[in-house]
This record gives C-alpha cells, sequence and structure tokens, in this order.
C-alpha cells in the first residue's frame, strides 16, 4: 500500500507535462509489459483462456486507474483514495449478511458525506474530482467481483492478461491526449517507476501476502490504504487536509476495519 500510494504522488508529479490520460497511458502500458514478464503468460494456450471476464477486468481496470488519476488533478491523494475506497466498502456490505454491518455502512455514508461538495463542509473539494473518485470507486467494486471470476476461470494468468486488455483500452486514449511528448526521454524514467511502484511490486507483494496471511486479516489491514494516501499527498505533494477531510477519511477506514474485521467470510478487496 505504500508503493502503491507513492506511486500516486509520483505520478501527479507528471500531470503538468502529458496529463492524467498520458500518465495512465504510461502507467499501464509498462505495468503490462512487467507483469507478462513475471507471469509469462504466452505459457498458457489461447483455447484455454476464458476471455469474457478478462475483457471486462481489464476495462474495469483501465477506468479505475484513468478516473483516479484525472480525479487527482483536482483533489488531495489522501481523500480521493478514501473516496475510491467505497467500491471495496460496498462489495464487502453487498455479500454481508450481519445487521450490525448498517451501523459500519452509515460511518462510511457519513465520512462520504464530509467529502462531497457542499457548500464549506468538504473544505473546497471540487465537485468533478469527487465524482471522479466515485466513479473510479464504481470500477474498483467490478474489478473485484469480477476479477475473481477471472481468477477462478484463467488462474494467476488473469492478472497479466487483463493488464493487457487494459492497455489496450487506456494507451490509445494517453496517446490522443499527450501525442508525441508521451514518448519523452524526460518522463520515461519517471513513467517506469510510476509503474513499478504503482502496479507490479503491489500486485506482486499482495499475491504473496494472500498466500501467508488469512483473508480477513489482509482485508482489515487494506482498511488502511486511505490513511497511507493522506500521509503520502502530505509527505511528497505537501497537500494538507481539512479537520472536516482528516475526520472523513478516519470514519471511511474505520469503517472498513468494522466491516472487514469483524466478518467470517470478506470478499478480497486488493486494489
Amino acid at each position: 500500500m505504500s508503493s502503491l500510494q507513492g506511486g500516486a504522488a509520483l505520478a501527479k508529479g507528471l500531470f503538468a507535462g502529458i496529463g492524467a490520460e498520458g500518465v495512465t497511458a504510461l502507467r499501464i502500458g509498462f505495468s503490462a509489459i512487467f507483469l507478462c514478464l513475471i507471469f509469462r503468460p504466452w505459457r498458457m494456450p489461447l483455447n484455454q483462456i476464458v476471455w469474457r471476464p478478462i475483457f471486462i477486468y481489464g476495462v474495469a481496470l483501465g477506468s479505475m486507474n484513468l478516473a483516479f488519476y484525472m480525479a487527482l488533478r483536482t483533489i488531495p491523494l489522501g481523500p480521493a483514495v478514501a473516496i475510491e475506497f467505497t467500491g471495496p466498502l460496498a462489495v464487502a456490505i453487498f455479500y454481508s449478511r450481519r445487521l450490525s454491518d448498517a451501523g459500519w455502512l452509515g460511518l462510511a455514508v457519513f465520512g462520504l458525506y464530509l467529502l462531497l461538495p457542499f457548500g464549506q463542509i468538504s473544505g473546497g473539494m471540487d465537485t468533478t474530482g469527487v465524482l471522479l473518485a466515485l466513479f473510479a470507486g464504481a470500477c474498483w467494486a467490478v474489478y473485484i467481483v469480477v476479477g475473481k471470476k477471472a481468477g477462478d476461470a484463467n488462474g494467476r494468468m488473469s492478472v497479466p492478461l487483463g493488464a493487457l486488455v487494459a492497455a489496450m483500452f487506456i494507451f490509445p486514449i494517453g496517446l490522443i491526449h499527450a501525442g508525441t511528448a508521451l514518448f519523452s526521454l524526460s518522463i520515461l524514467p519517471v513513467a517506469l517507476l510510476v509503474a513499478l511502484f504503482s502496479s507490479t511490486l503491489p500486485y506482486s507483494f499482495e499475491m504473496i501476502a494472500l498466500t501467508r496471511l488469512p483473508s480477513k486479516t489482509f482485508s482489515t489491514l487494506m482498511s488502511l490504504e486511505p490513511a497511507l494516501g493522506a500521509v503520502s499527498g502530505y509527505l511528497f505533494l505537501k497537500e494538507g487536509l481539512t479537520l472536516s477531510q482528516g475526520i472523513a477519511v478516519l470514519c471511511i477506514i474505520v469503517s472498513s476495519i468494522g466491516i472487514t474485521g469483524f466478518s467470517k467470510n470478506d470478499p478480497q478487496v486488493s486494489a
């Protein structure tokens, strides 16, 4: 999670040169290359691949990253991560069968309310940025549900194959927006780091962690992601939070811990 949020902070620094679309294209493109080198999907016969869930998984992955980076243009990293995190929360609540989760849901809704652009309550948060972060959260929810189906059908190969689909979908958008600036030698080293820290390392570390940790423990630890986003935003981007934004992020973190930490059967909420 530290790697992921540090990569997001690095990515935001590239927006001025190639825009959020261009940064997303480079992140997804390089990540697809790295993941293919790690997992070597060419070893799997084409006639054994179940493409439908892979395609939906890849489109959700690409859309999630693009919407999140576009949200970062106008809202701080910490609140953006907290708003996006409502996607995994929604999935966890949907699969929950406990009445007590209604209280945790209420806490998350209150936190989201504090972040929505209602007058001065949100600390002046941009409406478009908030909506894009919410859309990224919706894509994250689809990514979780369909990603499980893709994994069940294709095993570990669903990760590089989904990244390839995302790259084919997103890269043309970035190229149209940024043009030849996308291939600037001054940008490529940082873009490589963004892909490494934002996708390759987190996905690889998560896969290792999932084999060594109970699902409940993994999901509870993932609940700290909005906090790490806020810390990364402050350390690397000098983005401080207002009191209401800090309370909102805390509410969403506590809600996620409550839902995932006390549930017997948690859905996967991996990023």
